[in-house]
Order: structure tokens, then C-alpha cells, then sequence
């Protein structure tokens, strides 16, 4: 193999090495917001919800997401959990999925807890798969639905 072609290679080689990191780093900067949030059911030892969340993807990839599991947090106590359906999240785009997710009590209290909502999606990219995770801090009012729904 001549020199120049082999110089060729390698560049090539390098170029896609840091495409595909700067790609990598762009996806793990996905954001997420709450679009709606429905109560199903609300029982002695919980509530139930539907949620639809709105993922927007930063980055050039085409990201296709399993299943992915997440967890509801309050005032730093994890109060439920759920899971979202499985979506494709399209490049440098937004796409919206569909889960539930169940409280594990009632709160009575008038007050806000701050909430959080975290999770670890995982998207399939050409031949790997990577684990992005998500925390998403909702408005005072969209709180006050996970936890006091009317």
C-alpha cells in the first residue's frame, strides 16, 4: 500500500472517530419535557398516570429508544416509577412517547416538593447500542399534577 493512500486511511479513520464522538456527546445532551399527564387512578396505596414525554435530539444520528424505565423523584425520595414505550427520535429532531408510571402513596400536603424525573434510555445506533440518561425538573405546576391531581 503507497503512502499516500494509507495517509487517506487513517484520516478517514480519524475523522469518523471524532464525528461519531462529537455525535456521542451531542446525544447525551437529548432533552426532555412533559407535553401531558393524565391521573388513571387514584387508590389508597398510589396513583396512576399516563404521561407523554418529548424528546428532542441535538445530534445528527437517527436514534431508535427500547423501552425505557424511569423514576419519579420528590424532594430527593423516589415516590414512583414507570415506563415509556419504545420510540425513534429522529436527527435533529423531536419525537414524543407515551408510558405510565405509578406513585407509591398520596401526598396530602399543600406543598410542592421539587420534582424530578430520571431515567436511562437505550438507543440503538448503527451496530452498538448507548445508554443515555435523562433528568427532566418539571414546572411547579406540572408537579403539583404528579402529586396532587384534581
Amino acid at each position: 500500500m503507497n503512502k499516500p493512500r494509507k495517509a487517506l486511511i487513517i484520516a478517514f479513520v480519524i475523522g469518523m472517530s471524532i464525528f461519531g464522538f462529537s455525535q456521542y456527546a451531542s446525544a447525551s445532551q437529548i432533552g426532555v419535557t412533559i407535553t401531558e399527564s393524565d391521573l388513571i387512578e387514584k387508590t389508597d396505596q398510589g396513583s396512576s398516570y399516563n404521561v407523554i414525554l418529548e424528546f428532542e435530539n441535538p445530534s445528527l444520528l437517527i436514534l431508535a429508544a427500547g423501552e425505557t424505565d424511569f423514576l419519579v423523584i420528590a424532594d430527593g425520595k423516589t415516590i414512583g416509577e414507570g415506563k415509556l414505550k419504545p420510540f425513534t427520535l429522529p436527527s435533529l429532531g423531536s419525537s414524543s412517547t407515551s408510558g405510565t408510571f405509578q406513585t407509591e402513596s398520596n401526598t396530602e400536603s399543600d406543598e410542592v416538593p421539587v420534582v424530578m424525573i430520571s431515567g436511562i434510555t437505550k438507543y440503538d445506533v448503527l451496530f452498538s447500542t448507548i445508554d443515555v440518561p435523562f433528568v427532566f425538573y418539571p414546572t411547579e405546576d406540572q408537579a403539583r399534577e404528579f402529586i396532587h391531581p384534581e
